[in-house]
Order: C-alpha cells, then sequence, then structure tokens
C-alpha cells in the first residue's frame, strides 16, 4: 500500500505532522519535496472535490474569452 505522510526535519528527526498508525520498524520512503510545491492544505478528500467543484463551476460561470483585450508584457509586470 502507498500513501503519503508529510513530515518535518527537526533535530535530526523527521516528525510526522499528523498522527499515522505504521508498524514498529516499517521502511519509509523520504522525498524532499522542491521548494515552492507544498502539499494541499485540506487533506479530507471530500472537502477537496467539494472546493475542487466550486472552482470548476466559478471558471464555467466566468469564462476566458479569446477575443478578449490582451495584456501587455509591461501590464502583466506591472513594471514601475
Amino acid at each position: 500500500m502507498k500513501r503519503t505522510i508529510t513530515a518535518t526535519y527537526r533535530g535530526g528527526v523527521f516528525h510526522p505532522n499528523d498522527p499515522c498508525d505504521l508498524p514498529e520498524g516499517a521502511t519509509v520512503e523520504i522525498r524532499e519535496l522542491p521548494k515552492g510545491i507544498r502539499p494541499p492544505l485540506e487533506a479530507d478528500p471530500t472537502v477537496r472535490r467539494r472546493i475542487m467543484s466550486e472552482l470548476v463551476k466559478s471558471m464555467t460561470e466566468n469564462p476566458l474569452y479569446l477575443s478578449s483585450p490582451r495584456f501587455t508584457r509591461d501590464e502583466l509586470h506591472e513594471r514601475r
């Protein structure tokens, strides 16, 4: 079985962010996430589905049309 357990490294030890029921002596694989990539804040799949559904609904109700005005490079980067 493959699952993800997030942990924080402090004082030379990995501390799970949430309780986990791993058996004593279990072997785990640890991967460092590239800077800027974060696991989702909401772990509950039901809540995540609701959030995704609301996002898709918002995108459907507020589409970006191909005929919409285009921003210039300076407008996109707000150079001052």
